[in-house]
């Protein structure tokens, strides 16, 4: 009780999605004729670099990857039912395989 895990597991999967869900981006005008209700807007500059620069937030596949979520206290250990109760967030869905390790302790006195 009391010690520290990280736990590591796949997210749950979202789908394909556009940037409004996947980033947060605003939506576009909703009147007026506006033909860019929920798109991302400009993706680049024009002749000069004449391309889209890398790493730029665009719609795709969100959630489905491994996330691992650090320094998770634990509460109780069960033997009988085999369970551990975690205080903090697990990744992935209810029932989902997890992998939980002992925390790696990071700090200045280490």
């Amino acid at each position: 009780m009391g010690d520290k895990v990280d736990v590591a597991g796949t997210s749950i999967g979202k789908g394909f999605a556009g940037t409004i869900k996947k980033y947060g981006f605003k939506r576009g005008l909703m009147t007026h004729g506006s033909k860019s209700k929920r798109q991302h807007g400009s993706i680049g500059s024009s002749a000069t670099p004449s391309r889209v620069l890398p790493g730029l937030k665009m719609a795709g596949q969100m959630g489905n990857v491994r996330r691992v979520v650090k320094s998770l206290e634990v509460v109780m250990v069960d033997a009988e039912l085999g369970a551990l109760v975690l205080k903090g967030s697990v990744p992935g869905k209810p029932g989902g395989l997890v992998e939980v390790t002992p925390a790696k302790i990071v700090g200045k006195n280490c």
